[in-house]
């Protein structure tokens, strides 16, 4: 599993670096994909990263809505840049891919937000994506 835990990693990277950038998700995905073939120096982009990051990408708007939703006294940008793009991948690896187990999303996200954020973020990490966890299936059925 601890190529599954780089390519989270990696994905939430290039989330962070395209709202930091304010481009697009798919075009940061290009750019990584390409350096890593052009500079031997650069670590490929796994195939679960890009499908991190595809499938953030088809569903960012409605992921977005959601976290704006159930986050307690947080608006979307008020949330540490950091915070959100976690966030917003473990919210579509909970809702939207089903061979992962809940918990290992849950247990992924709050190891960034140790590895990458505040002391405060892992609880407001794992509390959020608790709640999208407890209304995944009337969030899934709201898809359909």
């Amino acid at each position: 599993m601890a190529a599954r835990n780089t390519a989270r990693k990696r994905a939430f990277q290039i989330l962070f670096e395209g709202d930091q950038r304010d481009v697009d998700v798919l075009t940061v995905l290009a750019d990584w994909i390409r350096h890593s073939r052009s500079d031997t120096r650069q670590p490929p982009v796994s195939e679960y990263t890009m499908e991190l990051v595809e499938g953030y990408a088809t569903k960012a708007r409605r992921i977005d809505e959601l976290l704006a939703q159930y986050a307690v006294s947080w608006t979307l940008d008020r949330m540490p840049v950091v915070d959100r793009n976690i966030l917003r991948l473990g919210a579509y690896e909970l809702i939207w891919v089903d061979e992962t187990p809940d918990a290992v999303v849950l247990d992924e996200a709050v190891q960034l937000a140790k590895e990458f954020s505040t002391d405060e973020s892992p609880s407001f990490v794992n509390g959020l994506l608790g709640r999208l966890k407890d209304l995944k299936p009337s969030l899934r059925r709201d898809e359909d």
